[in-house]
Parts: C-alpha cells; sequence; structure tokens
C-alpha cells in the first residue's frame, strides 16, 4: 500500500511506483497503513478510515464522500481536487497538506489541527469548524466575493 521514497509522493524519482487506483467505497480501514501511498484517482466513498495514517501521500482527485477520518493522520500528503463532501474529519491532522479545489460542503473539520494547509480555491466555508480555525482560514484563504 506505500510507495516508498522519501520526497513528495507526486514527484519522487526514487521510487519507480506509478499510482495504483484501488476502491475502498464502503469498506473499513481503522487504523490503516497508507503512507507514502499513491492512489490517486481512487474512491474512498464512505470508507470508515478512523485513526488511519495517510501521511506523505498522493491522493488528488480522490473521492472521500461521507467517509469517516476521525483522528486520521493526513500529514503532508496531496488532496487537491478531492471530494469531502459530507466527510467527518474531526479531530484530524491536516497540517502541511495540500487542499486545492477541494469540496468541502458538509464535512465536520471541528477539531482539525488545518490552519498550516493550502486551501486554496476549497470551500472550507462550507464545511462546520471550529470558529478560530474559521477565523484564520478566512484571514488566508478568503471566501471568493468578500
Amino acid at each position: 500500500m506505500s510507495g516508498g521514497g522519501s520526497g513528495d509522493p507526486r514527484d519522487d524519482e526514487t521510487t519507480a511506483e506509478e499510482a495504483v487506483v484501488v476502491d475502498y467505497s464502503y469498506q473499513n480501514k481503522s487504523k490503516a497503513l497508507f503512507r507514502k501511498a499513491r492512489h490517486s484517482g481512487s474512491s474512498f466513498k464512505r470508507a470508515i478510515l478512523d485513526e488511519a495514517d495517510l501521511t506523505e501521500g498522493d491522493f488528488t482527485h480522490c473521492d472521500f464522500r461521507r467517509a469517516s477520518m476521525v483522528g486520521a493522520d493526513l500529514m503532508k500528503s496531496a488532496f487537491d481536487h478531492a471530494d469531502f463532501r459530507g466527510a467527518d474529519l474531526r479531530k484530524a491532522r491536516l497540517n502541511l497538506s495540500n487542499f486545492r479545489h477541494c469540496k468541502f460542503e458538509g464535512a465536520d473539520l471541528r477539531g482539525i489541527r488545518g490552519k498550516y494547509a493550502i486551501w486554496q480555491g476549497s470551500d472550507w466555508w462550507n464545511a462546520t469548524m471550529d470558529d478560530d480555525l474559521r477565523q484564520a482560514l478566512q484571514k488566508k484563504w478568503p471566501q471568493p466575493g468578500q
């Protein structure tokens, strides 16, 4: 499940592995190890990923709709263009990750650490989150038209 290497999984030349598209929809993958995984374009729809390790991975263009990711570690990973609508990310660790152009409508982001993630083009304002995180994101990644 892991891609190996030491750098960014999207451009690490030390690994010969290509992205592996998987379908873990509706499956229980609690505490699963996806560290440095390369699963761009995969489906995790309604999967249970509570306390899973998704660090330093490539999950671009993935479907995480209505997935349970309570306490999951998503640090230093790429989730560009991923769909998190309705996902439960309470107390997940999201710092230093990329969430460019992601969908978060109806997602629960309460208790997360994600102030230092990249939220460019994402609709983070449509998610439920703590007020301090909302204020920090509003300053750095303002809602269009405001």
